[in-house]
């Protein structure tokens, strides 16, 4: 998002001769708590635009072209927006669902800005400044973080999750491990030249080879996949099918390297 962003906003500011920032803020995403929060967030997000008054009623939001909502009536096509993920869980049956996703938009507007989706973490999941209060009044203190939608264990357990992973990564490093040293082992294990895995090539060990260092090295030594593309001279994308490929074959070989 942050490659999008940069890309239009220079292309506008070159096509209007102006200069400095176009977007208020910087692009902000959060991992929700899927269940309990999702559609709160699909619904609060798609009224935006009536709530800063571009959109006067429904069937005028209905129509508006700026957001995920026309397409999810169906108003508006676009093959890359995902309809299913959000209709599905109104009901299985398409006209049905359409009808029931309006509706609950709808039912929204009275709500007005929501704070427990704005603010911080710690008060989203806790659902606002009143909700951290009943807490603390409960002696019950619940951990949050601004990156993070979801309730106190969801919170707690993938603040867990991240530290393991941290730490994780840092003891590798301590133990000497780096991609020079992950290529190495990899190649020795696949029985494959370490001069030929930059190589271009669709061979099956070089090929999971390749897999194997970008899963390993992203998710055991926090390499980004813009160091692994620079590394092997291949694309993002590709990064990323490498990398689900080696989590395939770590897993159905039980590689235990960096484990």
């Amino acid at each position: 998002m942050r490659k999008v962003l940069s890309g239009y906003a220079i292309s506008f500011n070159r096509r209007h001769k102006r200069h400095g920032y176009l977007f208020q803020n910087r692009y902000k995403s959060i991992l929700c708590q899927e269940e309990e929060y999702l559609l709160e967030l699909v619904r609060y997000i798609h009224l935006n635009p009536a709530r800063a008054g571009m959109a006067k009623d429904m069937d005028e939001l209905d129509r508006y072209p700026w957001s995920g909502h026309a397409a999810l009536l169906g108003r508006r096509q676009r093959s890359w927006q995902d309809r299913e993920e959000i209709l599905i869980r109104f009901s299985d049956k398409k006209r049905e669902a359409v009808s029931r996703y309006r509706q609950f938009v709808k039912d929204g507007i009275a709500m007005g800005r929501r704070e427990e989706l704005t603010g911080g973490g710690l008060r989203r999941s806790a659902g606002g400044w009143e909700g951290v209060m009943n807490l603390k009044r409960a002696g019950e203190y619940w951990r949050g973080d601004e990156r993070i939608l979801g309730n106190g264990n969801f919170v707690n357990a993938v603040l867990r999750a991240a530290e393991e992973s941290l730490t994780h990564r840092e003891k590798s490093k301590m133990q000497g491990w780096d991609l020079g040293r992950l290529v190495t082992e990899v190649c020795e294990i696949l029985s494959v030249d370490p001069g030929d895995i930059r190589k271009k090539g669709r061979a099956n060990n070089l090929s999971y080879a390749k897999g194997l260092i970008c899963y390993l090295g992203h998710s055991r030594l926090g390499l980004t996949g813009m160091e692994l593309a620079r590394y092997f001279n291949i694309s993002r994308p590709s990064v990323s099918q490498a990398i689900q490929r080696g989590e395939r074959f770590a897993k159905k070989n039980e590689v235990k390297l960096l484990n």
